[in-house]
């Protein structure tokens, strides 16, 4: 058992974030399932929405943030974002950090929901590589923490509604190992590589929110998966994401008749909000019975942008795409909207265990995430939730834990296959276009998969087997609840928004679904 002031679980921006300030107080173990730069943070192009230019309010970007959230966006957390995230950016470059400059200013992009230029980006098309890799080299260089490559939290260490640390499954050793502290952060990222098609690395599969479940944690908006509406489409399953500042440059999205279409739905057209252009581009894929729609770039200067998107156009390059002409994209499962619910500094309804990051519910996204707040959102409560975490008077007796878990290899195949099984299921069953006979016809094979999950008790294959299907239940009942379409959430059975439905969907295990009020009144907490 090794002991801790910190225990951070996963190491995406609001890990590494949360680690690095904490250092300031204490001693941290950073736990990460893989190496430390597989993340979707590492691998974001986007950018960092924050207001930094003097034609810009933070009372624009609130603005910006509630339309897209359509209703669900809980008013002080967005507050708290669009207030405080200019200063999170401003220590940041005080740090060291090196954003994109023009002309001796911070150059600033634009992408879908936003009114104003306020997507601050470093590398062209490289920002989350970037912003990642500086805070890795904090991370490593800090003797207060140390890092667990290659171990995976497959549990809390509880009592009496308290939190004391976490069980980690050593992927090297194939064995359990505790660590124990006042303070856990969970930050495991999202679940979008639940589904078959998806810009996430392939661990992101809900760990994170299964543990939290099991736990007893609250779960918060399932039914709104953020499908990226522009990622390259090939013949294998990879899903390369063409960042939405490709469209703010000025591309378009093209049928196969080679009609541009998005102008005659929203009147910002290729910029409207993701689940607008993503829905409507599966729209045209099922009218046209193709795979894609074309991405145009050909009326853009080509000079901009491969400079723009050196990244980008290195990867058509090498599958054989011309940037400049035109690209295949169809959308691709890319953020986990709803999550685990917290306070306003990222605890959860279980004392000393806190949520940032994407695996977070804290009422900032509403129905569907503005572009490029995910980052902000990790730097803005991965701070709020250390400094909320110094006010708490540590434990002075600690439980007696000891090694739950062992592992059977014999079962990995299994695993292996319901993996791609589920991946498959969710695509068809609450992918982008959903209806009530799809979900439940979903729900009953997640019943038949897991009767066939082999029974060890405390195996480590039989626990992620149960937690994948856990994940997929959580999406599924939650999109069966809400009979409208909102956000990211669509049903061809209920086509229309339905204000009725203006609340949040909580889940907790062993209780029955419950609904909570959207807080709508815009003062910091």
């Amino acid at each position: 058992m090794r002991h801790y002031d910190y225990i951070i679980a996963g190491s995406g921006l609001a890990g590494l974030y949360t680690a690095w300030h904490a250092a300031a107080y204490g001693k941290v173990a950073l736990l990460t399932k893989s190496g430390i730069t597989e993340s979707n943070s590492y691998f974001a192009q986007g950018g960092i929405a924050a207001v930094t230019d003097e034609d810009d309010a933070p009372a624009l970007h609130f603005e910006d943030t509630i339309i897209a959230g359509r209703g669900l966006c809980d008013y002080p957390a967005v507050d708290i974002l669009v207030n405080e995230g200019p200063q999170r950016i401003k220590e940041l470059i005080e740090a060291g950090m090196h954003f994109d400059m023009e002309d001796g200013s911070l150059a600033l992009g634009l992408e879908g929901g936003h009114h104003r230029k306020r997507i601050l980006h470093a590398g062209g098309d490289a920002t989350g590589r970037m912003v990642t890799s500086f805070m890795i080299s904090k991370v490593i260089n800090n003797p207060h923490i140390d890092i667990y490559e290659n171990h995976s939290v497959i549990g809390i260490l509880q009592e009496n509604n308290c939190c004391y640390g976490v069980r980690a499954w050593n992927l090297v050793s194939q064995s359990e190992e505790l660590f124990c502290a006042p303070h856990t952060f969970l930050t495991l990222g999202g679940t979008s590589a639940i589904y078959k098609r998806t810009t996430n690395p392939h661990t992101t599969i809900g760990d994170g929110l299964a543990l939290a479940y099991n736990a007893g944690c609250e779960i918060a908006d399932m039914e709104f998966i953020q499908f990226h509406p522009s990622a390259i489409y090939t013949d294998s399953e990879e899903a390369f994401l063409i960042s939405e500042a490709v469209r703010g440059e000025g591309a378009h999205l093209i049928n196969q008749q080679g009609e541009r279409f998005m102008p005659a739905i929203h009147e910002l057209a290729e910029l409207a909000p993701r689940d607008i252009v993503a829905q409507s581009i599966y729209s045209q894929m099922r009218k046209y019975n193709q795979d894609f729609v074309w991405l145009s770039l050909r009326h853009l200067d080509k000079q901009t942008i491969q400079h723009r998107f050196p990244n980008i156009y290195e990867k058509c390059r090498e599958l054989g795409i011309d940037m400049c002409d035109r690209i295949p994209v169809a959308p691709a499962a890319h953020y986990m909207v709803g999550g685990v619910r917290t306070d306003l500094n990222g605890q959860t309804n279980i004392n000393n265990l806190y949520i940032c990051g994407e695996l977070a519910s804290s009422g900032i996204m509403g129905a569907n995430r503005l572009a490029s707040n995910s980052l902000i959102e990790c730097l803005v409560f991965g701070r709020r939730a250390v400094e909320a975490s110094r006010r708490v008077i540590p434990a002075t007796a600690w439980p007696d834990f000891s090694p739950r878990y062992h592992c059977n290899n014999q079962h990995a195949s299994f695993y292996i296959r319901l993996k791609k099984n589920i991946s498959r299921l969710m695509t068809v069953h609450a992918g982008i276009i959903r209806n009530a006979g799809l979900l439940r016809e979903g729900l009953d094979k997640l019943q038949l998969y897991k009767a066939e999950i082999p029974r060890e008790e405390n195996e480590y294959y039989n626990l992620i087997s149960h937690n994948l299907i856990t994940v997929a239940e959580l999406i599924i009942r939650s999109a069966l609840y809400r009979q409208e379409s909102r956000g990211g959430h669509f049903r061809e059975d209920f086509p229309e928004p339905d204000d009725s439905y203006l609340y949040h969907i909580v889940q907790q295990k062993n209780k029955e679904l419950r609904t909570l009020p959207i807080n709508t009144h815009k003062q910091k907490n």
